[in-house]
Parts: C-alpha cells; structure tokens; sequence
C-alpha cells in the first residue's frame, strides 16, 4: 500500500513520521444513479484519526452532493462521478482545517467540544488549542456526532498502526531513491546517437574532419594532464629572478619582526593595567562596544551558514574553534535564530543539517545545545519563551535531540536555580507529552 505524508507543506520531508495511505476511488453505476467509491476512506481515517463519516461528510458538503457512509461495510459513497485529484485536495483541506496543529502543524490533535458548542482542536505535542472556523457547513454535523472518547487500548492500537506506516513508509522511500539512482546511472540516448556518428565521421575521413575537429567528450582532469605533458617545466636561474626572490624573504623576515613587536606592545600594555589595577581588560572593552569575542563568532558562524557551507565542512569548522564547548555551541544556536524574532521552529527546521552537525555524536552535546536555547531564550525577546515547546518538538523531529536529555535538563531547570523562569512553563505540555507517549510504549 503505497503511503504519503500527512499534510501538503510535508510532502517532500523522507523522515517525517506521520503518514496516510494514498486515496483510491471507484466509480459505480451509470447514469442519474453514478456514484464516486472511497475505497480506502477507512484507512485513511485511521491515520487521521477522524472518524470515517466526518471526510465523507465534507466531500459532500464541499462537491454540493449527497454523500453517505456506511458503518457497517465501511462504504464511503458520494453521488456523481469525480476524480482523485480533485477529492484528494479537498482532504488536503479538511487536514489542513480539522486535523494540523494551527501552531505547529502537527497532526496529532483531539477535537474538543466545548459548552458554548464551539470546536476545539488540542495539541498533543505543543499543547496549543486552536479554534476551528464554525461558518463552514460540517461544523454542525460535528457538533451533532461528536467524536468517541478514546479508551487507552485505542490509543496503543493507534501508536502500533502508526509505528507499522512509518514503516512501510521507509521501505517506500528506499525503493524509490533506488529506482532514481538506476535511472541515474543509464546512459541517454542522445549520448550514444552523438558516439556513432563521431566514429563514423572518423572511419570515413571527410573534409569536415580537416577544417575543423570533432569535440571530444573527455573529462577535464585528463585534459589538464594532456596540458601538462606539453609543457616544459624549468627554472629561472637568472640575476633578476635571484633578486626577486631575496626579496621576497626579506619582505617575510621584516613581517614576522612586525609581528613580534606588536605582540611584545600587547603584553607590556596588559602588564602595565595590571599593574595601575585597571579592573577592564581589552576584551572586556570590546564586549561593551558590541564587539566582543562571543559576538564576533556568532557573525563568523553567521558568514558561514549564508555561505552555504555543507553539513560536513561546518562540522570541521567547529571542531576547528579554540573556543570551549559550551560557548561554541551557545554561538552556533544564536547564529542560527539570532536574526528571527517570531517563528523560531521554521527556522531551525530550515537550518536544522548545521543544528546536527554541531551536536555530532558526542556525549554532552545535546544538553549543551538545550543550554544554549535556555540562555538564548533569557536575553532575547519574549516570544522565544513562548515558542520555546515549538523549538523543541521541532529538534525533537530532526532527531537532534533525544527525549531523555529533555527531560532531564527539565528536570534540573526546575529544581535548580532559575526555576521561576518562563521557560519551564511554556515547555511543560511538551514534556508531559512525552513522559506519557513512553509510558505508553512501555506498556505494550
């Protein structure tokens, strides 16, 4: 059964875990009575976790037409003849406005009805509870056949359907990437037209072969080494290349006595403050001016990651620095979000393959990283603090982040000394969340 991401903004993420199957449909009869088979509506229900009848509902509901479904055969009908595409975007609609999060898109939502009967939908993940649009027409219907109260053997069946669809999911994945790699290697057809003729002009030898030769399909590095055998290489022995190159080393010479002065200047200027007890040093004059040793690797890291630097050499880079751990990473989170004042999540999602590289597989690294988002959160503005369950649930996804350095940083962030923050509050649905989703999976 082939599988797709859940929600459109999702669709070319390989690693994103939530998935539906594909919708199939029939159509049946002929004439007045034509009608359009859901196949698979169950299926993808499931996956939703919506009942079967609220999708049938909408189809109707948005296609003007009598819809029906049957609890017992699990039929979803609805009347006229209508294609896939076209019912496939309007479940993309029906996620977009009855299943996804509207704070952090993610699918795994409750709908709630509350007393005033308006509809609810609360985020397992983030704990944000957005208020559904009554003005559309499957509002009422809603509200009429409210969902069930899922028991907790519901939920486990739910958590093993969705392990087995990730799973399959991957497989698919594999596959497909193995088809384009095949496809890659198989030479075009253009390719090997463009051979023959070239051997034939050869074996002929036309005029055409005199006035101007063929090109050449060769690769670049054997062109060079073709150069380089006509070359002759020899060296300048005369009194003005000697002259040139004495010049060269006293130029080097004089810059490294530069250096050293300058160097010997430095020392004699700390030791004299120290000695009139001059409390500032020179660092900390530049940390007052804006221009300290923190803020200048932050720009550095920053002039990197707008370079385009890959994953690997970003990582080389890091480990580079003389800086200590701590004070690398806080510079590397800050470059990454310093710049965004709303939306924290996007970003680190965007830039998430340098988040990776700077956490690396070393022990430590991932509870230094969630120090860096503790101390980037205290001096940045306040909306930090209040995506801050977002920005993790979003390293969580990357697998950047494990559960169990969360929890324990969590853990220490309340008990330690800083445990008025807003930060602790602000990231607690997220943990709740995951404290219960393991409990669950240490049941089964």
């Amino acid at each position: 059964m082939a599988l797709q991401n859940i929600g459109a903004s999702n669709r070319d993420d390989a690693f994103y875990r939530y998935k539906m199957p594909r919708m199939i449909t029939k159509i049946e009869g002929r004439g007045n009575g034509i009608k359009t088979n859901i196949v698979n509506n169950v299926e993808i229900a499931k996956a939703l976790a919506r009942p079967p009848s609220y999708t049938t509902k909408y189809f109707g509901c948005e296609l003007g037409a009598q819809s029906k479904f049957d609890e017992k055969t699990g039929t979803s009908l609805v009347n006229g003849a209508h294609d896939t595409a076209k019912l496939a975007g309007l479940l993309e609609n029906f996620i977009k406005k009855y299943v996804q999060c509207y704070g952090c898109g993610n699918p795994e939502t409750e709908i709630l009805i509350t007393k005033t009967q308006m509809i609810q939908l609360k985020c397992a993940a983030c704990g944000f509870i957005s208020d559904v649009d009554m003005r559309d027409k499957l509002t009422t219907f809603i509200v009429k056949n409210p969902p069930e109260t899922k028991k907790g053997k519901d939920k486990k069946a739910m958590r093993r359907a969705e392990v087995q669809r990730v799973e399959e999911g991957a497989v698919a994945d594999e596959e497909q990437k193995k088809l384009k790699k095949g496809m890659k290697k198989k030479s075009s057809p253009k390719e090997a037209s463009v051979k023959t003729t070239t051997s034939k002009k050869k074996a002929n030898g036309s005029d055409e072969d005199h006035g101007s030769p063929p090109r050449v399909h060769a690769p670049p590095e054997k062109e060079e080494e073709d150069d380089d055998d006509d070359v002759q290489w020899q060296t300048d022995t005369s009194m003005e290349a000697a002259r040139l190159q004495i010049q060269e080393q006293l130029n080097a010479v004089t810059a490294s006595m530069v250096m050293i002065s300058t160097s010997e200047k430095e020392k004699k200027v700390k030791a004299v403050d120290k000695a009139q007890g001059s409390p500032k040093s020179i660092d900390d004059e530049a940390s007052e001016n804006g221009n300290g040793p923190h803020e200048e690797l932050v720009q550095e890291i920053k002039t990197h990651i707008k370079e385009g630097m890959t994953a690997k050499q970003f990582q080389s880079f890091i480990t580079s620095l003389t800086e200590s751990a701590e004070e690398v990473m806080s510079a590397v989170y800050e470059a990454v979000v310093g710049d965004v004042e709303k939306g924290f999540a996007k970003e680190i999602v965007k830039k998430k393959g340098y988040l990776a590289a700077a956490v690396g597989e070393e022990d430590g690294s991932q509870l230094l990283l969630l120090s860096a988002i503790e101390g980037f959160t205290k001096k940045s503005n306040p909306t930090a603090a209040k995506e801050v369950a977002l920005v993790l649930k979003a390293l969580y996804d990357a697998d950047i982040l494990e559960e169990e350095y969360i929890v324990k940083w969590y853990e220490e962030g309340l008990e330690g000394s800083n445990k008025g923050s807003s930060i602790w509050k602000n990231a607690k649905p997220f943990i709740e969340w995951l404290q219960n989703a393991e409990s669950e999976s240490e049941e089964e």
